[in-house]
């Protein structure tokens, strides 16, 4: 039975990974390479945003059962949690990975348990990990156990998923999948799954690849729909009374650590047999742009100020990794448009455009262009910023807002996907 675990990696999963063993009588050490962060960790200050993990870090810190440095230490296994991106020409960025790998190798002993949990391409955990764990000078398989077990959890909603989801672990032998279970059901209630390493990366770079698509689906329907005057939103619920039909919903693009990454995975690893992932990515990469387009045809000028409600790529979290926000904000700007931003959930300064307020976002601006369906955007009322604008205008990209409301009070309304002025309905 797993005693020590030391977890490389303190971020969006890593954290709350170490803090749910630490609080499952597991000994943790954490790693990571951000001093900062790692001084914040110790004194129970938190660098992320997710519900629950105040709390559960406070226990952790306070029971002793959670150290953090920026070097590993001895342990039973090793869990790596570290980013995989991609870098500006959509090729796998595998070098975090790589370099947390080779951090361990001076720690290793016989018998220990390496896990990856990032998701990467397939064949990362051979390609990749077994070569620099091959340095240490033990027999892979027979006295180093290596397995891959993808986080499948979403922001907002990481400890009720962590305990509760099924998990896939792939083993490079089945010793190594079957001391990576033993370790996860110390709090994992969900039906544990045991395959190879390579399955394992490409099952979860295919569940990511799949919403991407279907997301890419609903945004071509979107399109569709503002071209046939029909409110796509509608037609998608009305679709989805069908029993075994799902569509996702659209909106101004695709962002997160997954869903906009891993799909070029496949490209670069299958370009001739991805024809309809590719695709799919183009389509949501898209999405900024065509939103920027439709903002210039409704405002009509473009020597004119727009406060962008919502800077993170998700609803009530603070993560703004590959936010289409913040390329609907370049494309603005590149139009010529003065933007104001805010985010209740992003940290001040977190982006050049940024304002303290919704009501300083909107003072002298002719639209609100909503781009994130924070609650506190849901409950925003049209008179806390109407007699500030130059004129009345909101665009809502995630059918968020009561739009009704803000039409009585004088607004014209726009909705993705729906291509009427919805003031004279």
């Amino acid at each position: 039975m797993t005693k020590n675990l030391c977890v490389i990696g303190l971020g969006y999963i890593g954290l709350p990974t170490a803090v749910m063993f630490a609080n499952h009588g597991v000994r943790v050490h954490g790693v990571d390479v951000n001093q900062r962060a790692v001084e914040m960790i110790s004194n129970k200050q938190l660098h992320i945003e997710e519900n629950g993990l105040q709390e559960r870090l406070n226990n952790a810190i306070d029971s002793g059962m959670l150290t953090v440095s920026t070097e590993p230490v001895e342990a039973d296994a090793f869990i790596v949690a570290v980013p995989s991106p991609i870098r500006e020409d959509r090729t796998a960025d595998l070098e975090y990975v790589r370099k947390a790998t080779a951090s361990i190798v001076p720690y290793l002993k016989k018998g220990n348990l390496i896990i990856l949990e990032s998701t990467v391409p397939p064949k990362t955990v051979e390609d990749v990990m077994l070569p620099e764990l091959e340095k240490s000078g033990f027999a892979i398989g027979e006295e180093l156990f290596v397995s891959h077990s993808p986080e499948r959890v979403i922001p907002g909603r990481i400890f009720e998923e962590l305990e509760q989801n099924g998990r896939i672990i792939g083993g490079i032998n089945e010793k190594s999948a079957e001391m990576t279970k033993e370790l996860y059901e110390a709090f994992v209630k969900g039906p544990i799954e045991l395959t190879d390493a390579t399955t394992a990366e490409l099952v979860k770079v295919m569940e990511n690849t799949y919403r991407d698509v279907n997301i890419a689906f609903a945004n071509e329907m979107a399109k569709i729909g503002e071209h046939l005057d029909v409110n796509i939103w509608d037609a998608i619920r009305f679709a989805n009374f069908h029993p075994r039909v799902n569509i996702h919903q659209p909106g101004p693009g695709v962002g997160g650590h997954c869903i906009a990454v891993d799909p070029w995975f496949l490209v670069e690893l299958a370009p001739e047999q991805s024809n309809i992932i590719h695709l799919s990515r183009k389509t949501n990469d898209g999405m900024p742009q065509f939103v920027a387009d439709r903002v210039m045809e409704l405002v009509g000028d473009s020597e004119r100020k727009i406060a962008v409600l919502g800077l993170s790529f998700k609803a009530d979290v603070d993560d703004m990794r590959q936010s289409p926000s913040i390329d609907v904000i370049n494309h603005l700007q590149e139009k010529g448009f003065t933007v104001a931003s805010f985010d209740p959930h992003v940290n001040e300064g977190s982006h050049p455009t940024q304002v303290n307020s919704v009501e300083e976002a909107a003072k002298d601006a002719v639209m609100i262009l909503v781009l994130t369906n924070h609650m506190e955007f849901k409950n925003l009322q049209p008179n806390q910023v109407a007699d500030s604008m130059d004129e009345k205008i909101i665009y809502d990209t995630k059918n968020c807002i009561d739009l009704p409301v803000w039409k009585e009070a004088g607004f014209r309304t726009y909705l993705l996907g729906d291509h009427k002025d919805n003031t004279n309905e």
